[in-house]
């Protein structure tokens, strides 16, 4: 069919050629209807094929066009298109560089989709195709003129339809036409547009359109009104603002000041007094100039104000002078906390370094220890001994990089960041700078906070710190910065770098019956209002205290049973009772109820199968029994008492050292295979961890499996290989001090922990005897007995006694 005889066909007749099943090309954000020219872009490959399939055609070029349901979908299928479509001829087709097919398409009619034939290369339909109704009538010619109107209407609100489509549906005559000329000329959505493809009747079709007209009427006529409000609200402020600058002039030529000008004025000085840097000072200067020539009620006004604010409150020059005496120092550090000998050495130090190289920056001080040890009162001893001002913020919990960075002005409520705000806090540029619990910042989508402040704590780079609520440079290399944190390993390694970290480690028992005698007993009577003579702590009820009422590595908990305690005696005083009252290991249940906890005893007999180890925690170091049972079996071994891996190593690495020795100890070289090893830790709730129980497991599978028994007065700890070398463990003083308190007599040690021995009180040296061993053949020697059944064993049997191990919940 050439071009010519189309032009002389009507559309019915052009309607007969097309075949019943056609390709289908999916559309989406845009309807097509009939009698409708339309431009597409084709580059979906099944599109592309549909439309050479298209042009595969004798008698026309023509295809089914449908809208898809999700503008998403890159690939439609039957499910993602709706049922009612446009079947359109191709009157133009034209590819492109780039591959893909511009295509011109005329809409012929409304076509129902009955079944898809094929989904693969290409989408191909069965259609049917709708006739268009013929309706007439008054109330239709009625309708049509509103509708007409309506478009009219809106077309004159909106500013953006062509007038080429009024002219169009001005000489539109068929009331099925028009509604479809209105909807595919006006912007609305795809939704809409598809209903009206959807309905038949021109009536209902025309309805349906005026009610959307309506509703886009009413919404164009209130943006206008709103539009013509804000023009006028605009126009009367740029009024007042031009009669404000002629005020401002006469008042100048009058010699008169008015107070937005003396406030202006004000603000200059402070900017001059402040004792910014030369870029700081422009920047602060041109956010002055421009809140000067501001309208004062613009929102932006209150904006820039607080800026100028922050600018002028920052101590930009203002710093303290340094009084580093040594001696002062030392003096200080012993009032304010007792132990802690190693921590306030190197406190000295590093403040002597300071006092003898002024233009050092020094490192960056990270305090690492478990809660309650003197971590954050060690850093407000150091600004009291520098003179310095003390600031401190708590980093738990910061998640968002903002928090140390601050916010941009941009946003509403913007602050700077808790640097700057801990710099407004100090009034000087050198205060001494505290960042508690470094450990616990938080990492999520806002940001990494642990990142921020590498820029912070880094002596090179922090000369210039920017915050982004600031944007002008800071200068923090003055300040000194101290961190703390319980735990070093969650501390970014980035971060760690950048610090010297001093590990602060537990109390021990005597040093917290000494820090509670000189702080916390006064702290405690002085805050309840009592004296010396009402309340007096004896040393064996502090001990008591401590021992059976708290388990820590710090004084808090302590401090807590002391106040208890204190609250309870002020309650009898104000009752009458003035009787002085002498807090003793007899009558501390009365106040606290009976002990929370218990600490390791030695043992009382020798037993066969039982070994008084050692353990490390950080609440201090504790006895650890371990005991061993043997059963009738298949060589299969038992580990319990909640052991970590490297503890159930360690009992692995003991087992395979007794099996080697078999001959040594006179066993049956087969002795595994004929039982079951059973090695158990009492007080399986407590997780226990460390290779440092390895030689007393081996010490009791040797009793077990000799029959003699472990010498009760006897403690052991150290780490055991395959080959029974023994090597150093750590915690030595608080496992010799657990020792001493349980009553023992001898503690078996590896050798190379000979060194560690300058850190045990003198005291306990006298008390204990100490073997520093090499292998666990030495241990075994001075640990057991001669078996049960010999005449050298009968005289130290006697009846077992029965021994529940304390908390221990660390390192063994």
């Amino acid at each position: 069919m050439t071009e010519t005889e189309k032009k002389t066909m009507t559309l019915e007749e052009r309607l007969r050629f097309v075949p019943e099943t056609l390709p289908l090309l999916p559309v989406r954000d845009i309807v097509v209807y009939p009698y409708m020219m339309t431009h597409l872009f084709v580059g979906r490959k099944k599109s592309v094929l549909a439309l050479e399939e298209m042009t595969s055609q004798k008698e026309g070029r023509f295809i089914v066009l449908a809208a898809q349901k999700g503008q998403e979908i890159d690939d439609p299928g039957p499910a993602d298109l709706h049922s009612m479509g446009t079947v359109a001829e191709c009157v133009q087709m034209l590819r492109l560089p780039d591959g893909t097919i511009r295509v011109v398409i005329e809409g012929l009619a409304r076509a129902k989709l009955l079944e898809f034939e094929q989904t693969d290369p290409y989408l191909q339909v069965k259609t049917q195709i709708v006739p268009e109704s013929e309706e007439r009538g008054v109330e239709l010619e009625a309708l049509m003129r509103n509708v007409l109107a309506q478009f009219e209407r809106a077309a004159n609100l909106r500013r953006d339809i062509p007038q080429e489509a009024l002219d169009n549906a001005q000489h539109t005559e068929e009331a099925g036409r028009l509604a479809d000329v209105v909807a595919m000329y006006y912007p609305l959505k795809v939704e809409a547009r598809q209903q009206i493809l959807e309905t038949f009747s021109p009536k209902q079709r025309l309805e349906i359109l005026s009610e959307l007209l309506n509703k886009e009427i009413e919404i164009l006529e209130i943006e206008r009104k709103i539009s013509s409000r804000v023009k006028k609200e605009l126009e009367d402020t740029q009024k007042e603002f031009y009669l404000r600058e002629k005020i401002k002039a006469i008042q100048q030529e009058l010699g008169e000041r008015d107070e937005r000008s003396a406030e202006m004025d004000d603000l200059r000085k402070q900017i001059e007094a402040a004792g910014m840097s030369s870029e700081v000072k422009e920047k602060a200067l041109k956010e002055l100039d421009r809140l000067e020539k501001m309208p004062p009620a613009s929102p932006e006004v209150v904006v820039v104000r607080t800026y100028l604010d922050w600018l002028i409150s920052l101590p930009w020059s203002k710093r303290s002078e340094d009084k580093i005496d040594i001696n002062e120092a030392e003096t200080i550090l012993d009032q304010d906390h007792y132990g802690l000998k190693k921590i306030k050495e190197r406190v000295l130090e590093f403040l002597a370094v300071r006092k003898l190289a002024t233009g050092s920056k020094g490192p960056i001080l990270c305090f690492i220890g478990p809660p309650g040890v003197g971590k954050t009162s060690i850093g407000r001893s150091i600004a009291k001994a520098l003179g310095r001002e003390f600031v401190r913020i708590s980093l738990g919990g910061v998640r968002d990089e903002s928090e140390i960075r601050g916010h941009r002005r941009t946003y509403v409520g913007a602050l700077p960041g808790r640097i700057i705000q801990g710099m407004k806090t100090a009034g000087t540029c050198n205060p001494v700078f505290m960042m508690d619990e470094v450990d616990k910042i938080g990492v999520d989508f806002r940001g990494d906070p642990s990142a921020a402040l590498l820029e912070v704590l880094d002596p090179e780079q922090n000369n210039a710190f920017s915050d982004h609520y600031l944007e002008v440079p800071f200068d923090l290399s003055e300040v000194m910065f101290i961190t703390t944190g319980n735990l070093l390993d969650p501390v970014p390694p980035a971060l760690k770098d950048r610090m010297e970290v001093i590990e602060f480690p537990g109390y021990i028992e005597e040093e917290k019956i000494k820090i509670a005698e000189l702080f916390l007993v006064p702290k405690q009577r002085k805050e309840h209002g009592l004296d010396e003579k009402g309340l007096v702590f004896t040393e064996n009820g502090l001990r008591t205290l401590t021992r059976e009422y708290t388990r820590e590595a710090g004084v808090r908990n302590l401090e807590r049973e002391v106040a208890s305690i204190s609250r309870k005696v002020a309650k009898k005083i104000a009752q009458g009772k003035t009787r002085p009252l002498r807090i003793t290991p007899s009558n501390i249940a009365k106040f606290l109820g009976p002990p929370r906890f218990r600490f390791g005893t030695a043992e009382k007999k020798p037993e066969v199968a039982v070994a008084t180890g050692l353990g490390w925690t950080q609440s201090g170091g504790d006895t650890m029994p371990v005991e061993v049972t043997l059963m009738k079996g298949e060589g299969n071994l038992l580990l319990t008492g909640c052991l970590g891996e490297v503890m159930q190593e360690s009992g692995k690495a003991a087992l395979s050292y007794a099996r080697s020795r078999a001959v040594r100890f006179g066993l049956d070289e087969n002795f595994y295979s004929k039982c079951d090893v059973h090695i158990h830790v009492p007080q399986g709730a407590q997780p226990k961890e460390g290779p440092s129980a390895g030689l007393a497991i081996a010490v009791a599978l040797i009793s077990a499996l000799t029959n003699r028994p472990v010498r009760c007065d006897v403690a052991i700890t150290g780490e055991i290989t395959l080959r029974g070398k023994v090597l150093p463990i750590g915690g030595v003083k608080e496992k010799v001090l657990a020792a001493h308190r349980a009553g023992i007599k001898v503690v078996l040690l590896p050798k190379d922990n000979e060194k560690d021995m300058e850190e045990i009180p003198t005291h306990v040296k006298k008390d204990l005897e100490f073997c520093f061993i090499e292998s666990a053949d030495e241990a075994i020697e001075i640990a057991l007995l001669p078996p049960k059944d010999s005449p050298a064993a009968k005289e130290t049997r006697g009846k077992p006694s029965v021994h529940i191990s304390p908390h221990i919940a660390g390192h063994a």
